[in-house]
């Protein structure tokens, strides 16, 4: 694969080396869905189950001239009834990741957290960018920036315990975490740098374990060691940080975008804090995106299923 992310082959090649695990893309009743499961399961990543209404899918698939012949469908009536099929799937067995296809976020996290027939665990769910930065010598983990719009400093805890545990997964070592506001005091009147300080104290005390935590830092001073240093921060992880938590989803969202519009990144998407990680496609992520979004999920599934530490278990 040609691609200038190299963070993203490592990624990819040590998910083709632990093997594929069965993925239920919930209505795969577009190109872009079609491609993104097809183009993993070529690679050695994923073995996916289409699910949604059959017409629509072979149509989808006669219109793009794609060959889904050898993939197994499983058929329902409409977006709704797919989510909720490919969530059954997973209780079922079936399936050890749950992949977004041609239907809102919102109606798939819809499924996976409803009540009794959902996929909720004790954990917050929460979702992380890990993103290949040209001119880093390693990833960077984003989080949240897809699914909780204002978390409170609960949320915000799970929230960083879910990218922890996932760098670990990704074997980031040390995991070094910013809790990111536009300075790097606490303030009264910014909420966002309170809840920092609180975060880094809920640490200190053991509710937040796997890494090392400094709270509120600036974007500049969490990544730029000459920053940190004018600022005279003494921390192991201002300036060095891998894990940037936004305070709210709006912050997360800009930063994460500006860095792939901008500075040519690459984010693969995948939510955490459910039974199983849930890969968020989206219609303009790159290829490379895509698998890598693939290959996170299948080093978290099979972390799982080699009965490691449990991610949102």
């Amino acid at each position: 694969m040609n691609t200038p992310h190299p963070y993203y082959e490592i990624l990819i090649a040590a998910a083709r080396k632990v093997g594929p695990v069965k993925v239920a893309v919930a209505h795969a009743c577009d190109r872009h869905a079609l491609e993104a499961a097809l183009d993993a399961a070529s690679m050695g990543l994923i073995l996916p189950i289409l699910v949604g209404p059959q017409a629509r899918i072979r149509q989808a698939a006669d219109e793009a001239k794609l060959d889904i012949s050898a993939l197994p469908l499983v058929d329902t009536e409409h977006s709704h009834a797919s989510a909720f099929r490919a969530v059954e799937l997973i209780r079922e067995g079936q399936a050890a990741v749950l992949m977004k296809g041609s239907l809102h976020t919102d109606e798939l996290m819809s499924a996976v957290v409803a009540g009794d027939t959902g996929l909720r665990t004790g954990r917050r769910l929460s979702h992380c960018f890990v993103m290949d930065v040209p001119g880093r010598s390693e990833p960077l983990i984003i989080t949240d920036a897809a699914v909780n719009i204002n978390p409170t400093l609960d949320d915000k805890a799970d929230i960083i315990q879910n990218a922890i545990d996932l760098a670990h997964v990704l074997k980031f070592d040390p995991v070094k975490v910013a809790i990111l506001a536009a300075v790097e005091t606490v303030s009264a009147k910014m909420p966002s740098t309170i809840d920092a300080a609180a975060l880094c104290k809920m640490a200190d005390r053991g509710q937040i374990t796997g890494g090392i935590l400094d709270g509120p830092l600036a974007m500049d001073n969490a990544i730029d060691p000459e920053a940190a240093e004018i600022k005279h921060l003494v921390s192991p992880v201002a300036g060095r940080a891998n894990i940037l938590v936004a305070p709210d989803l709006e912050a997360g969202n800009m930063l994460a975008k500006s860095l792939t519009f901008m500075a040519g990144a690459a984010a693969a998407g995948i939510v955490l804090g459910a039974r199983v990680p849930i890969i968020l496609t989206s219609r303009a992520d790159s290829v490379a995106a895509r698998l890598a979004s693939c290959a996170v999920a299948v080093l978290v599934a099979h972390n799982k299923l080699a009965g490691n530490r449990i991610l949102g278990g």
